[in-house]
């Protein structure tokens, strides 16, 4: 029988930001809300999030600082804050990355990618169990839109994650635009990832908007969603269909009907009758 993580967000949703914070509490068909957790005070969450919390939507939270991949030792201040976030808002599932952002005492301020060998496997695979420890809820974990591959991989990228979920029982927040991003930016291959991947362990599905530019893909987080994107996250539900999906939006906030329409379109693929 395939795992089930009851109570998960399901439908289609939007990343809550301060800058649109209206727009989302307002938004007509949002069904779940995702907020980045670091961005959130768990003795004062900010109004808009405590109206979508008290109407019964969902609001999961997101870490980004987590550093689950990184050498050095797990800030446990960190864990201990998405754990009391994700407490007050009652989340059924915390999220952050399989990446690091911290080395050698410096705080990198981007998700970079951890290389697909085991002796990082290890000590990723320890840090997501010492923050399982911690957390309280299920922990899902996304793949990074990278714009390099550390050499002498010993993995495929699919094989990597199913071993991070198998060998710790994480769920999977999978981002079909970084699966798009590793295309394009490592000449991978998205459908091989997919077929890789445990796809009953994903719990939602990231998509967002991007740009390429010189033969480099930038999840900017800040364009309109592309046809790959959407592609990828058909194909996704032909293989089989996640629960939820979310769509991310970080800058150059668009009128709310464009969001709304951006949000229907994801639907459309998501909810389409499967032969």
């Amino acid at each position: 029988m395939s795992p089930v993580l009851h109570g998960g967000p399901e439908g289609v949703g939007i990343g809550w930001r301060r800058e649109i914070d209206l727009t989302v509490e307002r938004m007509a068909g949002v069904d779940f809300v995702e907020a980045v957790a670091e961005d959130l005070h768990p003795h004062a969450l900010p109004e808009s999030v405590a109206v979508l919390r008290a109407r019964g939507v969902p609001v999961v939270p997101h870490a980004v600082s987590l550093s689950l991949g990184g050498a050095e030792p797990l800030r446990h201040d960190r864990v201990e804050h998405l754990a009391a976030v994700a407490d007050a808002l009652d989340a059924p599932v915390a999220s952050d990355h399989v990446a690091f952002v911290r080395a050698g005492g410096l705080e990198s301020g981007h998700l970079l990618p951890v290389p697909r060998t085991r002796e990082a496997l290890g000590v990723l695979i320890d840090n997501v169990r010492a923050t399982q420890a911690t957390l309280g809820v299920p922990l899902a974990l996304e793949n990074i839109a990278p714009l390099l591959a550390w050499p002498d991989a010993e993995l495929s990228e699919g094989a990597f994650l199913a071993e991070l979920c198998a060998r710790t029982g994480a769920w999977l927040l999978l981002d079909v635009a970084n699966l798009h991003a590793s295309a394009v930016n490592l000449g991978q291959d998205p459908e091989r990832v997919l077929d890789e991947l445990p796809l009953e362990r994903v719990v939602y599905v990231h998509a967002a908007g991007g740009v390429e530019r010189d033969g480099v893909y930038h999840d900017t987080h800040a364009h309109p969603l592309t046809a790959p994107v959407l592609d990828l996250l058909d194909a996704l539900c032909d293989r089989h269909r996640p629960p939820a999906v979310l769509l991310e939006r970080d800058d150059r906030y668009p009128p709310d009907d464009e969001l709304a329409a951006e949000l229907a379109a994801l639907r459309a693929v998501h909810a389409r009758v499967r032969a």
